[in-house]
């Protein structure tokens, strides 16, 4: 969002059933508190300013702390406990706690950004421990119920910063300090096996595995595309995790654009193609099915039989090719008529990551159904692409793409809907 909080229009935000804003005023001028209460002020009113407009469109409002102290590797200062002095981060945090306090909001608390990253952490691991916990258990105290979110790795704990966590996770639990939520980013990576390694380092320290999970920045600059945008949006939905797409954006930019979703010419917002791949996956009603992935491939689906319709989201790990999709178990959904059902097939272009106006149809086809199933090709020739199948009735003439509410809930039935050449998947349970 703009630094006032009043753009883009709502629009922009309702039409993709938008959830989450995560936002501290970053790099709006040369510091935060850790240089000056002037330069918190500044950032201050900008968060302000986004967390009402995000609370006037029913999202949720994950407040940066770090930001507000003015680490955002864009300035220099201090860090919190530098030569053992807490002083002037324990004013910072009752300054922002009162400030939150006297606005009556309601934020997730994702205390600092990217610990295990240089320009947003700069010094040890174990300053950055007594940091969290002074920090976590101020919070605590000032605000019972807060949620708190932590600790938003660079690095994915499956992987580079698996020995990072470890020690983390013996802290927090020596110290009676475990956050609400479990965070890190994927840039790039795999929700589903950093989702399984941090349920691993939980249970081997049997520490609950039930908090949830939110994958807090995903998508490299080079992977905001339509296609590894349904990717990731397949991947957090196997992996149960809340997920919130980077904004590679800097300067003015960082705050406008919908985190590089729009584009503008002039003062005109414009969408690009992956805003309309959030669009579909917004559109998706009624309940997830199975989706057996393929090689490079996955999707999500999801059928609605009082909206006479089901949905498939496909996005790619850089795969190209044609992809059949295997339509099974058609007989649990409404979209069946005298034997047949209409596929739609449409691309969502990444136009070289320009703005677009639409999907574009493939195909368009009536398809016979026998023993309850189907196929459909998909003709992957552009991996920056993302495509979308869409399962009607033949007497309907129209595609839907109007939503209604946002899917949940568990799988309910046996239907399946599943690229060919992929292993088998259990059913979500979400």
């Amino acid at each position: 969002m703009t630094s006032d909080g009043s753009l883009p229009q709502d629009h922009f935000f309702k039409d993709i059933k938008w959830k989450f804003m995560r936002a501290g005023g970053a790099q709006l001028n040369n510091g935060g508190y850790g240089t000056s209460l002037a330069a918190y002020q500044t950032r201050w009113n900008s968060t302000l300013a986004q967390y009402r407009r995000t609370a006037a469109l029913g999202g949720t409002f994950v407040i940066l702390p770090h930001d507000l102290w003015g680490a955002d590797s864009t300035t220099s200062q201090g860090w919190p406990g530098d030569n053992g002095d807490w002083t002037r981060f324990d004013a910072f945090l009752d300054q922002l706690i009162a400030d939150v306090r006297a606005n009556n909001m309601t934020v997730q608390w994702d205390i600092w950004n990217e610990p295990d990253n240089g320009p947003f952490w700069g010094r040890t691991h174990a300053q950055y421990l007594e940091m969290w916990k002074r920090a976590y258990q101020k919070i605590r105290v000032a605000v019972p119920g807060a949620v708190v979110v932590d600790p938003s790795t660079y690095r994915s704990p499956g992987g580079a910063a698996s020995g990072w966590w470890d020690t983390y996770l013996d802290y927090v639990k020596a110290n009676n300090v475990e956050p609400n939520i479990y965070s890190w980013h994927i840039l790039p990576g795999d929700p589903v096996s950093d989702a399984n390694a941090v349920r691993s380092k939980l249970s081997a320290r049997s520490m609950t595995t039930s908090r949830p999970f939110q994958v807090n920045e995903y998508g490299n600059t080079n992977e905001q595309t339509p296609g590894r945008g349904g990717w990731y949006i397949s991947r957090l939905e196997r992996a149960g995790a809340d997920g919130l797409r980077a904004n590679w954006a800097s300067g003015s930019g960082l705050h406008d654009n919908a985190a590089r979703l729009l584009t503008k010419t002039g003062s005109q917002y414009l969408p690009l193609g992956e805003w309309f791949l959030y669009r579909y996956y917004g559109s998706q009603t009624g309940n997830i099915v199975n989706f057996t992935p393929g090689t490079n491939t996955d999707g999500l689906a999801t059928k609605d039989n009082s909206a006479r319709n089901a949905k498939i989201l496909l996005g790619n790990n850089g795969n190209t090719g044609t992809v059949t999709v295997n339509l099974n178990r058609l007989d649990t959904t409404s979209v069946v008529e005298n034997g047949r059902v209409r596929a739609v097939v449409q691309r969502i272009p990444n136009n070289g990551g320009g703005a677009v106006s639409g999907l574009v149809t493939v195909s368009d086809q009536l398809l016979t159904v026998g023993s309850n199933s189907a196929s459909v090709s998909v003709p992957w020739t552009d991996a920056n692409d993302g495509y979308t199948v869409t399962l009607l009735q033949p007497s309907n003439i129209t595609v839907s793409t109007v939503a209604v509410v946002q899917h949940s809930g568990q799988c309910l039935d046996d239907t399946n809907l599943s690229t060919a050449d992929g292993m088998q998947y259990q059913k979500p349970n979400r």
